[in-house]
């Protein structure tokens, strides 16, 4: 019996300690690398979404001056009756018709990060669409769009 049990646990193979530690160590090399990545992609799809909110307020505008030929300037609260369900990240818009090609657009986005972007009078449709989706072109908490 006792060669027994000796042939059996000599048969025995498992991980030791050291193979242990190194497995954890690799674990949280990874982690350290995952985790900023995963926050900056977040940070991005924010950023994202108030640039589609700003994209979608303009489609919103469009559609009320065509149904309001003679209104000037148009506002969020007039967008909000009927015209966009809901303003998402936008804090403030004014859309201003100048033509097709000149129109531009005013406003505010706070996006969840604690980011604000600001869109300065003149901006058009082609300079939002061309802000990065990342806090870079800013002081990492603000986002400025200057228009033409």
């Amino acid at each position: 019996m006792k060669k027994y049990l000796q042939k059996k646990l000599n048969n025995e193979k498992g991980m030791t300690l050291i193979e242990l530690l190194a497995v954890i160590v690799i674990i949280a090399i990874i982690a350290a690398i995952a985790i900023p990545a995963i926050g900056n992609i977040i940070e991005n799809s924010r950023v994202g979404a108030a640039k589609s909110d700003a994209l979608s307020a303009i489609s919103a505008a469009e559609l009320y001056l065509a149904d309001n030929p003679t209104a000037t300037t148009v506002l969020l609260a007039d967008l909000e009756d009927g015209y966009i369900d809901d303003a998402g990240t936008l804090t403030g818009f004014t859309y201003t018709p100048a033509g097709a090609a000149d129109a531009s657009f005013a406003g505010a986005s706070t996006v969840d990060g604690g980011i604000a972007i600001t869109y300065a009078a003149g901006t058009t449709k082609a300079d939002v669409s061309a802000l990065p989706n990342n806090s870079e072109t800013g002081d990492g908490d603000t986002i400025s769009i200057t228009g033409r």
